[in-house]
């Protein structure tokens, strides 16, 4: 096992802190880390894809899973698969998919590690039909703070604190996952361009289980009769008669996503508002009023950023927060005002997404609530920002919606008590389960976690 002390950021590149890297090769290293973890106390690391601080550990540990990546075994009669933490979504599609199975939730990025997509409970664009990550979990291996490691079962307390619970009850070691049966690689893709916000809402309300896959690319610099305005897509695996011939003697071959265009790959963040605005014009216009019926790889359907290497550097160097938030049906206005707020102040927001979220999943702390979820990107340094976020909260908290906390960096702790009604539960559990407070993180601190 390699020991080293190295500075660690989100994925937004923001409050570089210093840790002890524990990087172990078995599960008895992994043991041996948690056990010499010190008084600061310890959190498991992925690939980093956590936008914000959940996977940062100021002055104390951190067990980077990466080198546990072991595939134990796939069955491909049933598409269950068990598997190390550390194994990234990427290896797992390349596994199963050319054996017919495909992962049943895959958020927009297919870097991260099973451990971190069940510590997170990541959701994907198709969460209204298959809800988030840790539904279709089938059993895990938790290294608990007294250094034994338990297998955890859904249904248990044990199993609902850990999805979604940012690593604050373990290290989750390995996961046994149900897979989802594909005919083909490829994705059945329709696209239309929305006006304003209503028609963004009204084409997501309408997407049917023929298209489980959904989401709508929010212009957020648009202002006037154009607010909200947006390209929708929606999709599903193809069937194998949707494709041609030719591809029909591999069906299953895994096919290199589409890279970005390359107006997609300009910094609009970096160089602000009026480059972004023209930049989303290039956009709304280069697409056309309706496509049906397209054909895609799943990786230029549902992972495009994964084709632009480190894209979070063309947002310059001080790095950006990711804001994303969820409210219930019959709160839409809350949405509306959110939206009126970003473009009045005229921040330059980049990647919006809005998605329709469907039932809540058994995580205690896991983020999705049936309704709306806007994500979008915003850079670090710019001036007002935090009292901007600060009322967006305020917003979202007072329509009984919640911010994705795999994502955040700067919430207030006063409100996720507000946001997270069973967070209660979740501590109290913690306390039973870890009284010393091995497993900590610089959220979990941030928050009172």
């Amino acid at each position: 096992m390699s020991v080293d002390t190295v500075s660690l950021t989100g994925w937004g590149r923001t409050a570089p802190t210093t840790a002890v890297r524990f990087r172990p090769r078995t599960y008895e290293e992994a043991v041996v880390a948690v056990r010499g973890r010190g008084p600061r106390g310890v959190v498991a690391r992925g690939l980093g894809r956590a936008h914000g601080d959940a996977a940062q550990n100021a002055g104390g540990s951190v067990v980077d899973m990466t080198a546990l990546d072991r595939i134990r075994s796939v069955d491909p009669a049933t598409g269950t698969v068990v598997c190390d933490a550390g194994v990234s979504l990427h290896r797992l599609i390349e596994t199963a998919l050319p054996l017919g199975w495909f992962l049943p939730v895959t958020p927009a990025t297919r870097t991260i590690t099973v451990g971190g997509a069940i510590g997170s409970d990541v959701h994907g664009r198709n969460h209204r039909t298959a809800g988030s990550f840790s539904r279709h979990v089938r059993a895990l291996e938790l290294l608990t703070a007294d250094g034994d490691v338990r297998t955890v079962l859904p249904g248990t307390d044990l199993f609902d604190a850990t999805a979604g619970g940012l690593g604050l009850t373990g290290v989750i070691l390995s996961a046994t996952l149900a897979l989802r049966p594909v005919s083909t690689s490829l994705m059945t893709v329709d696209t239309v361009k929305a006006a304003d916000l209503d028609e963004a809402m009204a084409r997501l309300a309408t997407s049917g289980d023929a298209a489980p896959y959904a989401t709508a690319r929010i212009d957020l610099l648009a202002s006037g009769r154009a607010t909200g305005r947006a390209v929708v897509t929606r999709g599903e695996h193809a069937p194998l008669e949707a494709l041609p011939a030719r591809a029909r003697r591999t069906p299953l071959d895994l096919r290199p996503g589409r890279r970005p265009a390359a107006h997609a790959l300009v910094p609009e963040g970096l160089f602000g508002r009026t480059a972004g605005t023209l930049l989303n014009e290039l956009r709304h216009r280069a697409a056309l009023p309706s496509r049906t019926g397209d054909l895609r790889s799943v990786s230029a359907f549902l992972h495009p950023l994964d084709a632009v290497p480190d894209w979070r550097r063309l947002r310059g160097t001080g790095g950006f927060l990711q804001y994303q938030f969820a409210v219930g049906y019959g709160h839409e206005e809350t949405l509306h005002r959110i939206v009126r707020r970003l473009v009045l102040r005229r921040f330059p927001a980049f990647h919006g997404r809005l998605e329709r979220l469907g039932d809540s999943g058994p995580g205690w702390l896991s983020f999705p609530v049936p309704g709306w979820t806007l994500s979008f990107g915003l850079p670090a340094g710019l001036p007002g920002l935090a009292r901007l976020l600060d009322d967006l909260d305020d917003e979202v908290a007072a329509a009984g919606g919640r911010v994705f906390l795999a994502r955040d960096a700067r919430l207030r702790p006063e409100l996720t008590e507000a946001m997270y009604p069973r967070l209660a539960e979740f501590r109290a559990l913690r306390r039973d389960l870890d009284p010393s407070g091995a497993f900590t993180s610089d959220l979990s601190r941030r928050l009172a976690l």
